[in-house]
């Protein structure tokens, strides 16, 4: 019989990580806040929203974009900008024009299209080079049915867990979708950052990913609470 490996005596997996590694990070994205409404549930994905900022934001795919927005509407300008950079997604050509202003101007532009009554109800915004994300989406299909996707601009098109409900999520519910963990660095709310440590300290991650949506207000302020933990446990 073969001895064992040292790295099979940790527990380390495919990834790298130990055994305790993968405890850690599981305990962080498990972490539940008691300022925050769990049990929220939306009526609806395709009803108005009531902040009119966020009714135009709600599927506006680019990052800087939906920044550029914010900033004219806040300054009483809105009219002033082009009606081009306020729909949801930008033609290819538009998009390359953006990307050479700088990479982060790329951010979000290149995701996949929507389907038809298709919603974005999470965002997952990287401070990446190019400004990454990454959409969760809902639609829906027959009767009191609505589907879910996991897309980003690489591609990666992914099935939800779960793919579909008869109503719209609980936030812990969302969570938990978003907190779908195969490799063991905690999900997408938080893998994102576990998987840097080594350069944490260097590159001040502590606001690398930024999780928010229209729907679910709580949503930032749970993921910026466990980056904080995540943070605090660095130092």
């Amino acid at each position: 019989m073969n001895k064992e490996t040292e790295v099979e005596k940790k527990g380390i997996n495919k990834y790298g990580l130990s055994e305790g590694e993968r405890k850690a990070i599981k305990d962080l994205a498990s972490q539940r806040f008691d300022f925050i409404n769990y049990k929220y549930q939306p009526e609806s994905y395709w009803k108005n929203l009531d902040d009119p900022l966020n009714e135009i934001l709600k599927n506006v795919t680019g990052t800087q974009r939906r920044g550029m927005i914010t900033d004219y509407w806040d300054a009483g300008k809105l009219e002033e900008l082009d009606d081009r950079l306020l729909t949801d997604e930008l033609e290819v050509k538009e998009s390359e024009i953006l990307g050479r202003i700088h990479p982060s101007f790329m951010g979000g532009e290149y995701l996949p299209k929507y389907l038809p009554l298709e919603m974005e109800i999470a965002r997952i915004e990287l401070k990446s080079t190019t400004s990454d994300v990454i959409s969760v989406r809902a639609r829906p299909i027959g009767q009191d049915k609505i589907a879910y996707r996991i897309v980003d601009e690489y591609e990666s098109d992914e099935t939800a867990i779960p793919a579909t409900s008869s109503d719209p999520l609980t936030l812990i519910e969302l969570i938990q979708m978003i907190d779908y963990d195969e490799d063991g660095y905690g999900g997408k709310g938080i893998g994102y950052n576990t998987s840097l440590n080594e350069f944490a300290i260097e590159s001040e991650l502590r606001n690398f990913t930024t999780v928010d949506s229209m729907y679910y207000h709580d949503l930032y302020y749970h993921y910026d609470a466990v980056h904080e933990k995540w943070w605090e446990g660095l130092q």
